[in-house]
This record gives C-alpha cells, sequence and structure tokens, in this order.
C-alpha cells in the first residue's frame, strides 16, 4: 500500500536461522536481532497467501490489486503508479478494540486511551526496518473508524446499523507476508516480539511463523438467509433487493439541506452519503476476489473486523495518511466524472473534470483543510502541497487527487497524525467540526467503517492507511456500502443523487457478478 520509492533488493543474510519446512519457503536467514525472513518460491502470490489465511483470527490483506496502468486504449492517462506493495497478516499477538459508547464523552475517553495505550506498545517494540524488504514488516494494523473521528472531536454519533463495527480494531500482528508486485517476490517476516534478546526472539520468530505456515483452520459456519437482519431504509428502484437509506426524494431533499447550511454561512461544504445494503451470505473471501477481479483499485483491502464478526472488502483508491522518515503525506480526492464508453469520451470528460470551477474548488478547499490538520503536529513551515487537483483515472471513475504533506513535529508519531486527521476533510467538509455535525444530522446513522481508514503503523514507526470508500462491509446475513459526495452552494441535486450512484457503480457490479441483488429476470 505504498509507492514505489523503496529499495527492491533483498535483505543480507545477517546470520542463519531455522528453515520451515514447507513448500511455500525457498531460503530462510535470521537478522543480529533475531527477526526470521524467509523468502517465498517465485510462484506464490497475495493471494494464494490470503486464501491459506482466510479463516484465521483477525485476518488482514492489504491488497494492491491495482499495480498496472489503466487499461489499454486509455488516451493519454495521468494514473500515477501507485501500488506496489501487498501484506498479509493473522493470528495477532494483541488486541486493542473499542465498542461505540452511548455517549460521545465516553467514547472519547476510550478512544483516547487506547491510542496511548497503542503508542507506548510500539515504544517499547521498537524495530528498524530491514533494508530491502517491503515496507510493513511487522507493527500495528486494522481500522480506525469515522465514528472514532468523531468521539475525538467530542461529537455525539447517530445510531450504529447492522453490521455494526468497533470504533477501533487495532491489534500487533508479529507475522507478515509481504510482497513486491514489482519484481514478483515475496517474504514472511516473523518479528518473534514480544521476546527479548537475539536468540529468544529467533526462537520465537521460528515458532510464529511455523504455526502460520501449518494453520489449517476450517471455514466458520455462514448465517443464513433467515437470520439475516432488516436492512436499512428502502428499495432501490430496479433493484428491488437493495434497500437506500436514502431514496431518492429523500437524498435530494438531504442535498438541499446541505445547501441551505452552505447558503447560511454555517459551512463551506460537506460530504453527504446514502447506504445501500442486501440481503447477502458470502465468505468474505469470495467477496473479495470477486471486487479485485472487476473493481481493482491500488489500496484495496480484507479484513475480520471483530471476532466472528463483519469484514470489510474495500475497493479503496484512496490514500488516507502516509508517515515515513518523519514525514506525512495525505491524498484528498475531491471531484469526479464517471469512466465513459470510449477513451476518447473519457479523455474528454476528465478535461471537463480538470477545468471545473465547482470540482476545483471543493478540491482546493478541502487541500486547505489538510493543510490545518497537518499543521496541528508537523512543524508549520514544513507544511506544502506537493501536489494540486491531479487527475487519476480507475476503472468505473476519474478522480481530482492533490497531495499535502509535512514534518512531524518531535516527539509525535503516526498515531498522532491519523488521531489528527480523522475523520478525513475529503469526506467530511470545511469546517470539519461543524460540517461532521451537520453530516449526522441529514444521514441520521452511524457511517461506521465507512470515511474511516485501514492500514498499518510500522514497527519501525512508518505508518500507510487507506481511506475506507468502495468499501463493503459483511456480517449477519447483509452486505451494506455507502457513496456520496461534496455539497457546496453550486450543488445540483439531482446531479449530487447522480453522482452517489456513479460512484456504487463498481460496487454495484460485483454483487452483480455473484448473483447478489441484481435487477430481477
Amino acid at each position: 500500500m505504498t509507492d514505489s520509492s523503496a529499495s527492491p533488493n533483498p535483505p543480507r543474510r545477517v546470520a542463519s536461522g531455522p528453515t520451515p519446512n514447507h513448500p511455500w519457503i525457498a531460503r530462510s536467514s535470521s537478522t543480529a536481532s533475531g527477526v526470521v525472513v524467509a523468502e517465498a518460491v517465485g510462484s506464490l502470490e497475495p493471494l494464494d497467501v490470503f486464501q491459506h489465511a482466510a479463516n484465521l483470527p483477525r485476518v488482514l490483506f492489504l491488497d494492491s490489486a491495482l499495480t498496472d496502468a489503466p487499461p489499454a486504449g486509455v488516451v493519454e492517462a495521468k494514473l500515477p503508479r501507485l501500488g506496489r506493495w501487498s501484506f498479509v497478516a493473522a493470528d495477532p499477538i494483541h488486541s486493542t478494540i473499542v465498542q461505540p459508547e452511548r455517549t460521545a464523552g465516553h467514547s472519547s475517553a476510550a478512544v483516547a486511551e487506547a491510542f496511548a495505550g497503542l503508542r507506548s506498545l510500539l515504544a517499547d517494540l521498537a524495530t528498524p526496518t530491514i533494508p530491502g524488504l517491503p515496507p510493513f514488516q511487522g507493527g500495528i494494523a486494522g481500522l480506525i473508524s469515522y465514528d472514532s473521528g468523531l468521539a475525538r472531536l467530542g461529537l455525539p454519533c447517530p445510531p450504529a446499523t447492522p453490521p455494526v463495527v468497533p470504533l477501533l480494531s487495532l491489534h500487533l500482528y508479529d507475522v507478515v507476508f509481504a510482497y513486491d508486485h514489482d519484481h514478483d517476490r515475496g517474504w514472511f517476516i516473523s518479528q518473534g516480539v514480544p521476546a527479548r534478546g537475539p536468540e529468544a526472539r529467533r526462537r520465537r520468530a521460528a515458532e510464529r511463523l511455523d504455526a502460520f505456515l501449518a494453520a489449517r483452520n476450517p471455514p466458520p459456519p455462514m448465517p443464513s438467509h433467515a437470520n439475516a437482519l432488516n436492512l436499512l431504509g428502502e428499495p432501490l428502484p430496479m433493484r428491488p433487493a437493495i434497500h437506500t437509506s436514502h431514496p431518492r426524494a429523500r437524498y435530494l431533499k438531504m442535498v438541499e439541506s446541505g445547501i441551505e447550511a452552505v447558503l447560511a454561512g454555517d459551512i463551506f461544504q460537506a460530504n453527504l452519503a446514502q447506504r445501500l445494503s442486501v440481503a447477502a451470505t458470502l465468505a468474505p473471501a469470495d467477496l473479495h476476489r470477486t471486487a479485485r477481479q472487476l473493481n481493482p483499485a491500488p489500496f484495496a483491502a480484507c479484513f475480520e473486523v471483530d471476532a466472528g464478526g463483519p469484514h470489510l472488502v474495500s475497493m479503496s483508491p484512496e490514500r488516507f495518511l502516509q508517515v515515513g522518515q518523519g514525514m506525512v503525506r495525505m491524498h484528498p480526492i475531491k471531484g469526479t466524472r464517471r469512466m465513459l464508453a470510449s477513451p476518447e469520451a473519457d479523455f474528454y470528460a476528465g478535461a471537463d473534470l480538470e477545468t471545473s470551477e465547482k470540482d476545483r474548488a471543493e478540491n482546493v478547499m478541502i487541500v486547505d483543510l489538510v493543510r490545518n490538520d497537518l499543521a496541528r503536529v508537523c512543524r508549520p513551515e514544513s507544511v506544502r502541497v506537493e501536489a494540486l487537483c491531479r487527475l487519476e483515472r480507475y476503472r468505473y471513475v476519474q478522480h481530482l487527487v492533490s497531495v499535502v504533506s509535512g514534518r512531524l513535529r518531535p516527539g509525535l508519531g503516526p498515531l498522532d497524525a491519523v488521531a489528527a486527521a480523522i475523520p478525513g476533510g475529503s469526506v467530511t467538509g470545511a469546517p470539519k467540526h461543524r460540517a461532521c455535525e451537520i453530516i449526522s444530522e441529514l444521514e441520521g446513522v452511524a457511517r461506521g467503517a465507512y470515511c474511516g481508514c485501514l492500514g498499518y503503523v510500522g514497527l519501525d514507526g512508518s505508518a500507510d492507511f487507506n481511506l475506507l470508500i468502495r468499501t463493503f462491509v459483511a456480517g449477519g446475513g447483509q452486505i451494506s456500502f455507502s457513496a456520496g459526495g461534496g455539497i457546496t452552494a453550486a450543488s445540483d441535486p439531482a446531479a449530487e443523487y447522480a453522482e452517489s450512484l456513479h460512484k456504487a457503480e463498481g460496487m454495484l457490479r460485483v454483487l452483480d457478478a455473484l448473483g447478489i441483488g441484481g435487477p430481477p429476470g
């Protein structure tokens, strides 16, 4: 889930180490500190490892499913190289889970305490990155929900609707499969923590790697459709099996209320969304496999949020926040056009997006908000805009993307940066506090994972998180996802409703391919 700046060279063998007796392992070594590194055979792919680990507790697949240029024929495509690394981890040795509380005060205290505990844990287990390997080599990974950001802001959260996810679901993974798509090479990295001393750490690392490779857990029983909870809202026209929290008339009224808030001077913009849900029983690994085939994205993921609970299956095109060598970068997306029937049409639609005063104004406004977020944890003079309104094209949509960076102040780390920025400005609005209040009031339900973030903080202090858009939440006999857009004074309610469905198109195609919720007949 990181860019391509790291070295492709493999690690130097520092000391001989245990070689697990497994057909996936080509060679094994250990570092002077006791970390075991086992290079995988050349034919092993991240998807193979994920399917092997899919039924282990808290399985996590950070999947750079989009690792190539856009499809052939896209005229003058400007998609930068985003996807290079994929990571698979499971069976963590420590978990931090914060469930939603009834009051903002309780939630805020619980989230702050959880972040403090994780900072302490990372400081205690700090380990340098092994040069030449992919950047995530073990550490804390998982979900930071949108609603945790509301708690941090001291705001109440609307009622949660099934499938309910925790405010935080973060776990310490000591064994990671890390894959370099540029060179088609993968490594199993086992940290051996919390053991101390090279020999003790090496023994534990080998034992944990052996256990990961030997896992043969049966799949958990899947709930039946009969146990599916009542779906939210009303059926979508032409897709009666899919329910929406905001049918067209209600969505238009919601947008009109958002425009009124802008004209009244309460906010400059707000991001509003509808939630779609369908009764379905499906193994999360199957949902993810189809999603990555039909709607690949550089920041895709599959994650078991809670034991026996819902899974996230994400096809996110948006990096939320990245930290490396003390630098923080955020990548807000604002401005969307649907991909059309021909490369030429897509080219002109992209040109229209790049020159759209409304879309550029939205993007620039959010860039200013992100600069303010970063200035809270970065040296003020270091905060700058590296890219403004860059066009990026994906399978079904194209976006305007900006990049804002800053250098962390001494004593602060990746979790401080995430805490300062969540929820992201591109999915809230400006000013953020009031925009979040209006979103809660108008949408009326908790967002949960939607517009939160998923990713990792490495033992070396690096971090990379996506923004959870284009994301399924699967559990309890149903699958749900949300889609929306930014509302300004220039918004047209009907166009905003259409844009929300355009953003949902890739998700709906995945469901169609699985025979779930499609048009009757």
